[in-house]
């Protein structure tokens, strides 16, 4: 059964999408709110905190919550799968491989994956979807020694970082993320259903175990404002690094 607070969340993030709440408009307070649902200030300060942590709202101390944007947001201070993020922000995730295959590693993959050229590897093409629209195609390169627990996964697992995890132990602990953004190609157009040369936005990214032992690298292009990416750094401690771009793929 849906919690009250994810209720209200809910209507409050319909409301953004919509435009009854535009970018840059303030919410209602926290009183108006609670008045306008029948709850408890403290459950829509629950809602509020969910949407907080998607990135469609912010907030200032003594002032009401203001629409930063209308795209859910994935923070990169922590590591969590794409259903995890889903389903946190109210979200349905749902995947579909539409490719798998064995081969051996570039020299590229290689270094990635800490493996010799020429050692087993798994490619897998995945389609992700929220709430049933494709947002996310993962071209995703999995190290030899994870391939048979993957390809042992149905085609429509939802989140293989949880089902690895289930079946095997294997905790995907730290991840490394490179961003930057090129135009669709062929495969792209057809699976995200945008225009040839649209702009996507690319996360390159490899995973690894606690030992630091890489379990993948993949290559994901995002749907335009299908999500926002947030980076919270400080003058004490900067997690974004810039660096020049490589020639695009």
């Amino acid at each position: 059964m849906t919690r009250r607070h994810q209720q209200i969340a809910e209507a409050l993030r319909r409301a953004i999408t919509d435009g009854s709440h535009p970018v840059g408009a303030a919410l209602p307070s926290e009183s108006e709110l609670a008045a306008a649902h029948g709850v408890s200030r403290g459950t829509v300060r629950q809602a509020l905190a969910a949407l907080l942590a998607e990135g469609l709202i912010g907030s200032r101390q003594g002032a009401r919550h203001i629409v930063l944007s209308t795209a859910p947001s994935q923070s990169f201070t922590e590591l969590r799968s794409f259903a995890q993020w889903a389903r946190s922000g109210g979200h349905t995730p749902g995947g579909l491989v539409l490719r798998s295959a064995r081969g051996v590693a570039d020299g590229e993959e290689a270094v990635l994956l800490q493996l010799q050229p020429g050692d087993a590897v798994l490619r897998v093409m995945r389609l992700r979807t929220l709430d049933g629209e494709p947002v996310l195609l993962e071209r995703t390169v999995y190290a030899g020694w994870v391939a048979d627990a993957v390809e042992s996964l149905p085609a429509d697992c939802e989140s293989v970082t949880q089902a690895l995890l289930e079946s095997r132990g294997l905790v995907f602990a730290h991840g490394e993320h490179h961003i930057d953004a090129l135009a669709a190609g062929t495969v792209d157009t057809r699976e995200l259903r945008v225009r040839r040369g649209s702009p996507l936005l690319r996360v390159r990214r490899t995973t690894t175990t606690a030992e630091g032992r890489p379990v993948e690298t993949s290559d994901d292009r995002y749907r335009p404002g299908s999500v926002v990416f947030t980076v919270r750094n400080s003058t004490q401690a900067n997690p974004l690094a810039r660096t020049t771009a490589g020639p695009a793929d």
